[in-house]
């Protein structure tokens, strides 16, 4: 039995009082309608309309049972409306980094839903960002690349414990000057290490970075992958530990920052969506100039237009901004 077809059938003939009028109502024949009526009543054990009279009425029973009827039709009929609503602005999670930048987040959620895009942000490591796109639980994503072939650069550096005075001179850092001290004090020099955050220990860096602290006469074993992020920061602070990050988590967390010389050692992210049934993948810019922001990207050198600062996209580039 299709309860809620019956329902709907009790209910209107209840309020027209009346077979033919129920049955135009719901827009079906009359026959059907009094065989719902009668298997309802089969249903529930006991007559819901007294037919002895020329105008049907309602029983006791059917008194009874009305309002707690249009409940259950009034609750369907929700289900229904929400059900609707959530297929027409379906959640549309994006993959990011941790230590994004919350307010830039914040305004991309916001330009979504004027957009009409419901956005679920997903802090996720690299590997799972790109295995999301893949199987389809992720609809965009930050997906680390070559900084040299990404869409945005992210400058990298060591943070380090804070200066005392604060009044350190602003210069970039080149992997021979950590090589180990030599000399006399050099058995006595601590030699911190170089601790590596989860959203770098992707093989595009970590190759590269081996390659260049081999060159700069590093040892291997000076640069560990770190734990916890708190862990790390935490050594950082003490002055027992660098910490490769970003300049915003460092400055964040009070932590003295130098910049890499060398632009190969920055990060770099494309923003991609996954493949639609068509296989075409299509980020739509406003959302590329603010997961920009989220992430503190610089503009690229080379010229090339970044997400949402050509000249056309004039939105995306106030939405960016805030």
């Amino acid at each position: 039995m299709d309860l809620l077809a019956h329902l709907e059938a009790y209910v209107a003939t209840a309020e027209e009082a009346g077979f033919s009028r129920a049955a135009d109502r719901l827009g079906i024949a009359q026959p059907l309608l009094s065989r719902r009526v009668k298997t309802l009543e089969e249903h529930f054990g006991g007559a819901l309309f007294d037919r002895s009279r020329r105008q049907i009425e309602t029983t006791e029973l059917g008194v009874l049972l009305l309002p707690y009827a249009r409940d259950v039709l009034d609750r369907a009929q929700r289900l229904r409306q929400v059900a609707r609503s959530a297929r027409r602005s379906r959640v549309r999670p994006v993959g990011v980094p941790a230590h994004c930048d919350p307010a830039a987040l914040a305004r991309a959620l916001r330009t979504g839903g004027e957009h009409g895009i419901t956005l679920g942000m997903r802090e996720l490591p690299p590997p799972e960002r790109v295995s999301g796109l893949a199987d389809g639980s992720l609809s965009y994503a930050l997906v680390r690349t070559a900084p040299e072939q990404a869409a945005l650069r992210v400058p990298l550096g060591l943070a380090s414990a804070p200066v005392p005075d604060g009044t350190a001179p602003r210069r970039t850092l080149h992997l021979e000057e950590l090589r180990p001290r030599r000399g006399r004090d050099a058995r006595h020099a601590a030699v911190p290490p170089l601790l590596l955050l989860a959203e770098d220990q992707v093989p595009c860096f970590e190759d590269r970075l081996a390659r260049a602290a081999a060159r700069a006469g590093l040892p291997e074993e000076r640069i560990r992958p770190a734990g916890a992020a708190a862990t790390a920061l935490a050594e950082t602070l003490a002055g027992h530990a660098l910490l490769l990050c970003a300049e915003p988590f460092a400055r964040q967390h009070g932590a003295h920052w130098t910049p890499f010389a060398d632009p190969a050692l920055h990060r770099g992210y494309d923003v991609r969506a996954a493949p639609g049934r068509d296989g075409t993948a299509a980020v739509p810019h406003w959302l590329a100039a603010l997961l920009a922001a989220a992430l503190g990207a610089v503009p690229r050198r080379d010229g090339g237009p970044e997400p949402g600062t050509g000249r056309a996209d004039a939105p995306a580039r106030l939405a960016a901004r805030g």
